[in-house]
């Protein structure tokens, strides 16, 4: 099984654009989402998928700050992950995992592990992520300690504090700077 990651562009976001409804959806059980009229998970009237997939063009347009990769497992999409530099991270962090999914056939395998660890490589330096601390998202919230553990052998830091924009999270800081490439 070959995993790999690579960055989208604006030939290929489209995929990234498929797979994206897919996240909400998985999304609406931890946060109780639900749709509008219209059957789009957003909070307003957007009417279809392609209406809501503009709001997400940003990440293909600054393309040294933001960084929206495509994961594949044996050339098939299997998920992605948002990568964000300043001004889009939080507490001066170089890098922020602004968004990370795989597809349910790809979980519980070690590719979401090995996705994560290859795009924490492709940049080093001061690192958070963020996660829901609620009930309903165990399963995340193990799968970051686990592999941020991992991926740092525990040299890293977890707290559960507010966010500017997202409320109460757990928070997960590393500097990978002087890692060498696993």
């Amino acid at each position: 099984m070959k995993i790999s990651i690579s960055l989208t562009d604006q030939s290929t976001k489209f995929i990234v654009n498929n797979l994206y409804p897919l996240y909400l959806h998985d999304l609406s059980e931890i946060w109780e989402w639900k749709p509008n009229i219209y059957g789009v998970y957003e909070d307003d009237d957007t009417l279809t998928l392609n209406e809501q997939n503009k709001v997400f063009d940003v990440w293909w347009e600054n393309p040294s700050v933001l960084f929206p990769y495509l994961v594949r497992v044996d050339d098939i999409p299997a998920g992605f992950a948002f990568v964000a530099t300043p001004p889009y991270t939080p507490h001066g962090s170089e890098f922020y995992m602004n968004e990370f999914f795989m597809l349910r056939p790809f979980r519980g395998k070690g590719i979401a592990e090995a996705a994560a660890v290859q795009v924490f490589n492709r940049h080093k330096g001061s690192w958070e992520l963020q996660t829901n601390p609620t009930e309903t998202n165990k399963r995340a919230q193990s799968f970051w300690r686990k592999t941020i553990q991992n991926y740092t052998s525990e040299s890293h830091q977890e707290e559960f504090a507010n966010t500017e924009n997202d409320g109460f999270k757990i928070i997960f800081k590393f500097n990978n700077s002087q890692f060498i490439d696993t």
